[in-house]
């Protein structure tokens, strides 16, 4: 297991909003070294290519010093395991979030004994923003600047 300094945040970024850049920036803050792993997900068809989220979640997180973004598919346990994390962080914007993520965080224990997770409640202006809301905004000509990094916004104003 590694020395506890590092932590993982997991999940698709599809795509990165201002509500898990807050996570990864106050985890980073709590941690060392935050690596920010971009989940491959071949059951879903997203928005973004893996390429281009890796590219934007780097990009947004310019300047932070001990923040790493690596892609992952697989199990979680392994990515922690292979970038040495013993936290995995995980945002919570409500109870249902947390109903959601309990079992995972006790199977994610039991599967790599002692690695731990950590709870980040979502910051008021952020609790009510999800990737999936952002992504039916923008499909349907909606302005999602508030909800999304400066370099998300441009990127998908150049999308077709």
């Amino acid at each position: 297991m590694a020395d506890g300094r590092t932590a993982l945040v997991a999940g698709s970024f599809d795509p990165l909003t201002n509500g898990h850049l807050d996570v990864v920036l106050r985890a980073r803050r709590l941690f060392d070294r935050i690596v920010v792993a971009v989940l491959v997900n071949p059951g879903k068809s997203p928005l973004l290519t893996l390429d281009e989220r890796l590219a934007l979640v780097t990009e947004s997180v310019a300047g932070a010093p001990g923040i790493e973004i690596v892609a992952f598919d697989g199990l979680l346990v392994d990515a922690a395991t292979r970038h040495g994390a013993s936290v995995v962080v995980r945002g919570l914007r409500s109870v249902s979030d947390y109903e959601h993520e309990w079992p995972m965080a006790r199977m994610n224990a039991a599967l790599l004994p002692g690695l731990e997770t950590v709870y980040l409640p979502a910051m008021g202006e952020f609790a009510h923003v999800s990737s999936s809301l952002v992504r039916q905004i923008h499909a349907m000509g909606g302005s999602i600047g508030a909800f999304v990094p400066p370099a998300v916004l441009a990127h998908l104003r150049r999308r077709p």
